[in-house]
């Protein structure tokens, strides 16, 4: 059969499976993420029927759903509020950092990874997945809790975070020397810092770029924009998706808001796209070997991450049922959790990370949009009462 029916063929079909799949996820409250991951699981090294034409597709659409991904949570905030986040909750952010990045660090030196892979662990369980907990404050109806400020918060300490802390992996993982990996280093972060600036300073001279009443060119523009500064970001070391990230912040406005319209379809086909083939790229053999330490791992950094939203919140003078929300709705691990072990498996710093990391992932996007439904349970709440009743008597 030709090359390219075979492509269509494989690819359809496994499109077509996902998203059938995914409307069912999503019919009993749960994230699509899973779906997309076990689909390549079950196509890729190991699986049931492994893919022969359509795998160099899902590589490269890979690449792309990573950047629109971010480009797209970057246009949910204004660098204004960027910068109020950051002031706000600086110290949940610290105390985020610590509590989240530590176990899997821990956890990759007690497996004997080397100290490479307990950065890049690290990273994996520190950021939790602004896309999933984005899906689940909408269904949940949160959107105008007084909490969920607090939770935007710390996701955007968390991505901002990510400007700099993916060129320091990225350094590591290439091997550098001392002198070398310091030069990469810091030309990465006078990127960051740089690119941050035209952002916060000069982010309305970039939107009068576009029209928000040309939706064609619109999606044009912005798309052309992002790769452009993705694709050079990348070469200076920085990541392409903190290029991506920093060009959302950058646009604002009318212009921001009719391109979220605009690239959201392409967002949601390629970010599957990008999930689909970590599953792919993940041999299903070495998945099941390290799903008891992914899931004691899950255990301790999602109580970690509850611990961080519950600090936050009361921070904050949230009551006692809005902090189990804010630190519930906090434990979903995704799309960042993926990019980082990748980053670290392509570069060959340890090939079970991928399958620890896929694990991680499955187990915590399932397992965190359920506990976040926990706090409106009749159950849950008798239990806080009676919590407040008892500390009132003392």
């Amino acid at each position: 059969m030709h090359e390219t029916t075979m492509l269509l063929i494989e690819v359809g079909a496994l499109l077509l499976g996902i998203g059938l799949l995914g409307r069912l996820a999503g019919r009993i409250g749960l994230s699509p993420i899973p779906v997309y991951l076990a689909a390549g699981l079950a196509f890729g090294q190991g699986g049931l029927a492994p893919l022969s034409a359509g795998a160099e597709f899902f590589e490269v659409g890979s690449e792309i759903g990573v950047i629109l991904l971010l480009v797209m949570l970057g246009l949910e905030y204004s660098a204004d509020e960027l910068v109020t986040n950051i002031r706000r909750s600086a110290l949940a952010g610290v105390l985020d950092g610590v509590l989240n990045a530590l176990p899997g660090a821990a956890f990759a030196l007690l497996l004997g990874w080397g100290p490479v892979a307990a950065v890049a662990l690290a990273g994996i369980t520190w950021i939790s997945s602004s896309g999933v907990i984005a899906k689940v404050l909408r269904d949940l109806g949160r959107l105008s809790n007084r909490e969920t400020p607090v939770v935007l918060s710390i996701l955007v300490i968390e991505d901002l975070a990510m400007a700099f802390y993916l060129p320091v992996l990225s350094a590591l993982v290439v091997g550098a020397g001392l002198l070398e990996g310091t030069r990469t280093l810091v030309i990465a972060v006078a990127a960051v810092v740089l690119i941050l600036y035209l952002a916060l300073r000069h982010g309305h001279l970039i939107s009068t770029l576009f029209s928000p009443k040309e939706p064609e060119s619109l999606l044009l523009g912005v798309l052309g924009l992002t790769m452009l500064v993705a694709g050079l970001a990348d070469r200076v070391n920085v990541s392409a998706a903190v290029g991506a990230f920093l060009v959302g912040i950058a646009i604002s406005g009318p212009v921001a808001l009719h391109a979220s319209q605009v690239l959201t379809p392409l967002r949601d086909l390629f970010a599957a796209v990008f999930f689909v083939f970590f599953g792919l790229a993940t041999d299903l053999g070495e998945v099941v070997p390290v799903l008891v330490p992914a899931l004691a791992l899950a255990v301790v950094t999602m109580a970690t991450k509850v611990l961080t939203g519950y600090f936050a919140a009361r921070r904050a003078g949230i009551a006692v049922p809005g902090r189990w929300r804010t630190g519930l709705v906090l434990t979903p691990r995704g799309e960042f959790s993926v990019v980082i072990a990748g980053l670290a498996v392509s570069a060959g710093v340890e090939p079970r990370l991928a399958a620890m990391a896929t694990a991680y992932v499955l187990i915590t996007v399932v397992g965190g949009p359920l506990l976040a439904r926990l706090p409106d349970s009749a159950r849950f709440k008798a239990a806080v009462r009676r919590r407040r009743e008892v500390r009132a008597l003392t």
